[in-house]
């Protein structure tokens, strides 16, 4: 459900010096740029469930640990046209209070904006989710949006 919503209302990326990253409720991107004709056999990717590692030619690109656990199992990792690495790391904490504010703990941070950004994403995108016959992917959200957004659980239908 969660890229048909990225699909229709776009990502919120944070630069990198290697590329970007971005998220929703349930996963975690990550784009890498690698020197154009990069083979397979040049890539080392370990995807740990609270670490990672990616060498690409021998040289170190993104080593430490990541900023919440994710699922081991359901990461992946292509390369694209022998030039872009993408990572796809499946957030173990699949709701959208959990917005991480960096990729790795202290490294690859959001900036304030871009950490406002992705805490609105996540925030309409769990609002698509409660009220899958409606479009928010154009929506505009202000207020209290930090943490997932206001809790209607408690309010009688």
């Amino acid at each position: 459900m969660s890229v048909h919503f990225d699909e229709r209302s776009g990502v919120v990326p944070c630069q990198t010096p290697w590329g970007s990253w971005y998220q929703t409720m349930e996963e975690v991107f990550i784009e890498v740029n690698v020197p154009h004709g990069t083979s397979a056999k040049e890539v080392k990717c370990h995807l740990g469930s609270r670490d990672i590692e990616l060498l690409v030619k021998g040289k170190e690109i993104i080593r430490g640990k990541l900023f919440e656990t994710t699922v081991s199992d359901e990461a992946t990792w292509t390369l694209e046209d022998k030039s872009l690495i993408q990572i796809v790391l499946m957030k173990t904490n699949r709701e959208a209070g959990n917005c991480w504010s960096s990729l790795l703990e202290g490294e690859y941070c959001a900036n304030a904006w871009v950490q406002d950004q992705m805490q609105r994403k996540l925030t309409l995108e769990r609002f698509q989710r409660e009220n899958p016959g409606f479009d928010f992917s154009g929506a505009e959200i202000s207020g209290n949006f930090a943490g997932g957004g206001p809790d209607f659980s408690s309010l009688q239908k």
